[in-house]
């Protein structure tokens, strides 16, 4: 059933933003020096001639969706052109409906016979799932923005059942001991009032100094702090994720010590640990939380949670972990595509999903209700989120309940990416006692303000 409000998209201008890192970023066994940034424009149409225009941004961040031995410009060569093929399959759908029906629609239906006819017509190795849905995030994020600019209003605010014409129960199935009902009830329902301000996770990554004995002579003399101590000194820092390498137990758990000791000095209250799916056994996980828990019981007590310490193929590596979410509350990040494998997950032991607009805004807030329904945990993961690709990420953080804030690392890779968008937004580039400000956002879809932005973009590589 259609209704008055309902908008199809009818165009798309798509642009590839380079960004150089100023200090490398290891994902798994691979460092990142620098990403394409995707940005859409997308044009929707509304009834009466009525229409408007929305923006959606993600980096393509090759080394986490696509790890392979593989060459990395091959890998970012096909995830760029599988973005041209995307910009012209939502410009020429002609489905109508509300953003979360067209993007669920479309995440069902035209995004899997997308990527299979791609993959068939290449000779290298198939793009999987994570990197498709990372192309595609950018073109969702685009039209939930547009819708609310159509209407006036904030994206927040057409989420209810006043704007969808199929309620929860259309798109997700509970399982049998679910906690709410899904029939007759819309995501608004899971959603809360935005906080004014969120604590913020600074990621340490795999390569980054925690001490002055770790420094090298080639970091950066740029301004911006380089040890963790600094860091935590200029952006009053209360939380810390922790980059591990999941194959090295001896080498993270003298990690998570030598972290935790310049955490405890500098006033920091929580850790999370990130084995970046590395680990094939729970024994390996478990064997390092009871080792941590037995000789630095306040390190151990700082740790709010562990993130995707096993490969995020369920179906492939169906791990049995209810040995590490006994121990500490255990989070789906590279697994969480979509809420039918956050059910997966779930059934296998993991108590948490990390949610992250790189995967949709449809898909989010999918998961988000179907966690929220059954009881799960979550956090809004970052994805080194720069320029506009930062705001619908902080915004899906300050509507849902997370456990603590968000994560925002983009202010320690790549800070001068994000220059034009801190003029507009200064309390969302920039941490400060610890939490980012929202205040900056207003206005009707995601807040972007973008033409006090004032970005020059190059010429699109495609317009459709």
């Amino acid at each position: 059933m259609s209704k008055s409000t309902d908008i199809r998209c009818a165009g798309a201008d798509l642009y590839f933003l380079p960004v150089e890192t100023r200090v490398p970023l290891k994902f798994g066994a691979e460092t990142l020096t620098s990403v394409i940034c995707a940005r859409v424009r997308v044009r929707v149409e509304g009834q009466k001639g009525r229409s408007a225009e929305g923006w959606g941004e993600t980096p393509l961040s090759v080394t986490w969706v696509w790890p392979s031995g593989h060459s990395y410009d091959k890998r970012e060569n096909a995830m760029r052109a599988f973005c041209i093929l995307l910009a012209e399959a939502w410009s020429g759908s002609g489905e109508s409906g509300h953003p979360i029906e067209l993007g669920h629609d479309f995440l069902e239906s035209q995004l899997p016979q997308l990527l299979r006819g791609f993959n068939d017509a290449r000779e290298d190795a198939p793009m999987p799932w994570l990197a498709a849905l990372v192309c595609c995030s950018l073109f969702d994020i685009a039209v939930h923005d547009a819708y609310g600019n159509l209407h006036a209003l904030s994206s927040y605010k057409t989420y209810g059942p006043e704007f969808l014409s199929r309620d929860l129960s259309a798109f997700l199935s509970p399982s049998p001991d679910c906690g709410r009902s899904l029939e007759g009830s819309f995501p608004a329902d899971f959603l809360k009032s935005p906080a004014a301000s969120l604590p913020v996770w600074h990621l340490v990554g795999g390569l980054d100094p925690v001490g002055i004995d770790e420094l090298n002579g080639e970091e950066p003399d740029d301004g911006y702090p380089v040890v963790l101590s600094d860091w935590i000194a200029r952006d009053g820092l209360k939380c810390l994720k922790i980059k591990l390498r999941g194959n090295d137990a001896a080498w993270d758990f003298a990690r998570l010590v030598k972290v935790g000791e310049v955490a405890m000095a500098g006033g920091v209250d929580s850790l999370s640990a990130d084995f970046n799916c590395m680990v094939k056994d729970p024994q390996y996980v478990t064997e390092i939380l009871d080792q941590l828990e037995k000789e630095y019981p306040l390190i151990h007590g700082m740790l709010v949670y562990v993130e995707q310490p096993f490969p995020y193929d369920l179906e492939e590596h169906p791990i049995e972990v209810g040995a590490v979410s006994s121990r500490k509350p255990l989070f789906l990040d590279e697994s969480a595509h979509d809420w039918k494998l956050v059910r997966m997950g779930r059934e296998l032991g993991w108590t948490g999903v990390a949610l992250k607009t790189c995967k949709t805004q449809t898909g989010a807030l999918l998961s988000c209700c179907w966690a929220e329904a059954h009881g799960m945990k979550l956090m809004v993961q970052d994805l080194t989120n720069p320029m506009l690709a930062q705001i619908p990420h902080v915004l899906l953080a300050a509507h849902v309940n997370t456990i603590r804030g968000v994560e925002s690392n983009s202010m320690q890779f790549y800070p001068e990416a994000s220059r034009l968008e801190e003029e507009v937004h200064t309390g969302l580039y920039r941490r400060r006692n610890g939490r980012l400000v929202l205040d900056s956002i207003r206005g009707s879809g995601f807040g972007y303000r973008v033409d006090e932005i004032g970005r020059s973009l190059p010429d699109p590589a495609v317009r459709c």
